[in-house]
């Protein structure tokens, strides 16, 4: 059997863990192609209007796999922790996906909704098994704990600051990397000669998708700059600051996002500028935003927000970055002259 998985959404999250269980099962699985222009247009004819263009973006994935698949996998995210939940769109995501329009091979949906990721993994393995209808005698507990190991793995490479997908390449051709893996990684201050640290907030979806975002992430390393994102902020310290706010937000990637933004700005001198990243229509990402800004501003660190849609000019997202990190090495030098 063939399962095909979009390369969107939950995948810069999940992969690994989804991968290894579902070969551990005897099932091939297959990838979209990267987020390009012909995918996005038909995300766009197949997908509501006002939908973000993530959205839009993962009905173009889904249509590249139909015809080359026999299963595809969209889980029903719902949470994994008990307390946040995944932005509406994302409960309703295999819904959205069957009602587009097109023939689609039928969806596995298996829902994630644990008080701890451990406690609701189990299950939703167990419902894969189900509809993926596995013989009973086979042993998918080895898998389950095959997948668990190998997710940590890629969670230790996320730590180390390497983007996703070359994480997920480094998995790939050793699988027993483990937290180790550090020396794979840039090391701190990995730009020779750089004096900047920007943190680059946003949902992995959006930051990493080399489309949605015009390539943001290798256009500041091209400058130079050091970067830091919401995947480089340890568990625990995520854990802390959960315990700051008087209220989180009701979304999880919403309050990683806004949790790493109060991590970044808490030490004076931890980042030199905040850029956050955002999909237009995306209802969560508009209350977060503003409260990276205020946070910012409360910090005196210059802040900068880069609104990504199907009609962004790689042009214009050139022209903004070029001034905003201008901008922070100008102040940079100044404080430095100051000082001495």
């Amino acid at each position: 059997m063939i399962v095909g998985i979009p390369q969107t959404l939950s995948f810069y999250s999940y992969y690994p863990l989804w991968k290894t269980f579902l070969e551990g099962l005897g099932v091939e699985v297959v990838l979209s192609r990267p987020t390009n222009r012909e995918i996005l247009e038909w995300g766009i004819r197949d997908t509501v209007t006002d939908a973000c263009i993530p959205i839009k973006i993962l009905h173009g994935h889904v249509i590249d796999l139909k015809d080359r698949v026999d299963r595809l996998f969209i889980p029903r995210m719902v949470s994994v922790d008990g307390r946040a939940t995944f932005c509406p769109k994302f409960l309703g995501l295999p819904d959205m996906v069957r009602f587009s329009g097109a023939k689609l091979p039928p969806v596995i949906d298996s829902r994630v909704q644990a008080t701890r990721f451990r406690s609701g993994i189990i299950p939703f393995f167990r419902d894969i098994v189900r509809q993926l209808q596995v013989k009973p005698k086979f042993n998918w507990l080895v898998s389950a704990y095959q997948a668990c190991q190998q997710q940590r793995n890629y969670q230790q490479l996320l730590l180390t600051g390497l983007p996703p997908l070359q994480a997920m390449r480094y998995l790939e051709t050793d699988p027993q990397v483990r937290a180790d893996a550090a020396g794979l990684a840039e090391p701190a201050g990995g730009n020779p000669g750089s004096k900047l640290k920007v943190a680059l907030l946003g949902y992995p979806y959006v930051l990493y998708d080399p489309f949605i975002s015009s390539n943001l992430y290798q256009r500041l390393k091209d400058m130079g700059v050091d970067l830091v994102t919401p995947e480089q902020v340890p568990p625990r310290q995520m854990r802390r600051l959960s315990r700051v706010l008087p209220q989180n937000f009701f979304w999880h990637y919403s309050n990683r996002v806004s949790w790493s933004s109060l991590y970044y700005l808490e030490k004076p001198g931890r980042v030199d500028g905040v850029i956050h990243v955002t999909a237009f229509a995306c209802g969560p990402d508009a209350m977060v935003d503003k409260f990276v800004e205020l946070e910012a501003k409360k910090k005196k660190v210059p802040f900068l927000t880069l609104t990504m849609d199907e009609h962004t000019g790689e042009g214009g997202i050139q022209t903004r970055l070029e001034a905003f990190v201008d901008m922070l090495r100008t102040k940079k030098e100044r404080e430095e002259k100051g000082a001495g």
